[in-house]
Formats: structure tokens, sequence, C-alpha cells
């Protein structure tokens, strides 16, 4: 079992940033592909970025290219989601998820992916 722990969410004016993190707690984070998932109000939840194991292959949801940079430290158990010249419609509960799979690919589904946080709201104003 992995229990994830997502922080770093708040309010933002536009154009501003926010650095999220994931910690993983009981047991290694560096066995799990890792994703950071979003869901605005009556929305579905959407994925936002993805990264490997070793860190070195990671994808990004259009929209959000060249704003966000998902990295990793398996050291510290922790993912993070940096977040640059936000939007007003990235405001959205933010999740991490691990998926378990062995295959070399990220997963944008969310059914692909094992275990889930509780989310981080982050609300960007105008």
């Amino acid at each position: 079992q992995v229990q994830l722990v997502e922080s770093g969410g708040g309010l933002v004016q536009a154009g501003g940033s926010l650095r999220l993190s994931c910690a993983a707690s009981a047991r290694s984070l560096s066995s799990y592909k890792m994703g950071w998932f979003r869901q605005a109000p009556g929305k579905e939840r959407e994925f936002v970025a993805g990264i490997i194991w070793g860190g070195n292959i990671k994808d990004y949801e259009d929209t959000v290219k060249g704003r966000f940079t998902i990295s990793r430290d398996n050291a510290k158990n922790t993912v993070y989601l940096q977040m640059n010249s936000l939007k007003p419609e990235d405001t959205a509960v933010y999740y991490c998820a691990a998926d378990a799979s062995s295959k070399v690919a990220i997963n944008w589904g969310s059914t692909a992916y094992d275990y889930w946080g509780q989310g981080t709201q982050v609300t960007v104003s105008s």
C-alpha cells in the first residue's frame, strides 16, 4: 500500500507560480511511475503530467507544456509539479497518483493508476 500526500496548493494571482509536492509514506516511490491530475468543478479528472521511474521520460498535457514541470526525487520519496505562468483555467484540485505497471509508457488515463492522494486545491485569480 502506498499513501500519497499532496501539499503546496493555494491561492495565487494569474501569472504567478506554485510548486506542488507529493510525498509517499510506507513504501518507496521509485517503483512507480507518477502522474499529476486535476479536476475542476463540474469537469472530469484530467491528466496534467507524468514521469517514469528514473525521471528521464516525462509527458505533459498540451495546455501546460512550457509552463509546468514535473520532477521527482526518489531519495526523498517525493514528486513535484512546478507550475509557472498560472492561468485562471488552471484552477482545480490537483492529485498525484502512482502507477505500478511495468510498461515504459506514461499513462494518461486515471484508471491506470493504483494509488491516489487526497488532492490539494489550486486557485488562480484573474
